[in-house]
């Protein structure tokens, strides 16, 4: 069984990370993660939906605070065992810690940790507009080897709903760390 971490933060858009959980639960992952204060706020303003109500509707996924920095997924040894690690959403104060090494809880930490193990790290940015320092923020972490998605559906499959241009979005993510998916169709020529 493969692993991955996911971690939510506190930016608009949280739909990208419940979404996303639950395509990566169905296939069968095993899955960490990791909701930040923030996140907890935008999923229950957004959502409707608390950490309680996540772990009844996940009931194998195992649930880290973003307190526990010292938590097995902060180790680069065991890190390396995983698929990958991915934020979604991505605000822009953890796209900063992570683009310049400021570690103030397990999220960045585990974000550290998968860039300098190389473990694939997705960060889906979902901000609007980008100030210069987020372009910037975005470049170093690409730099270091971070993959940037910026949470933009595509239209070139005709989405006749949200949901469908959710799923784009969370395609695009599962392209990234190479998990096969068909939430989307792909471009024709």
């Amino acid at each position: 069984m493969e692993s991955i971490v996911l971690c939510i933060t506190g930016a608009s858009g949280s739909i990208y990370g419940l979404r996303l959980l639950e395509v990566l639960y169905e296939k069968g992952f095993q899955i960490d993660l990791v909701v930040s204060s923030a996140g907890a706020l935008v999923l229950k303003e957004e959502l409707e939906l608390s950490i309680k109500d996540i772990q009844e509707k996940f009931p194998k996924v195992r649930l880290v605070s973003e307190k526990a920095v010292g938590d097995r997924i902060a180790s680069g040894s065991r890190l390396i065992k995983y698929k990958g690690v991915v934020v979604a959403p991505c605000s822009m104060s953890t796209l900063s810690s992570v683009a310049n090494g400021i570690n103030q809880n397990l999220i960045h930490r585990v974000c550290e940790t998968a860039l300098k193990e190389r473990v694939p790290l997705v960060l889906l940015i979902r901000e609007a507009p980008y100030s210069v320092i987020h372009i910037e923020n975005m470049l170093r972490v690409a730099r270091a080897g971070g993959i940037i998605i910026p949470a933009s559906p595509a239209f070139y499959h005709k989405p006749k709903s949200v949901q469908e241009m959710v799923d784009f979005v969370v395609g695009k993510v599962l392209d990234a760390l190479r998990i096969e998916h068909e939430l989307f169709k792909r471009w024709k020529s």
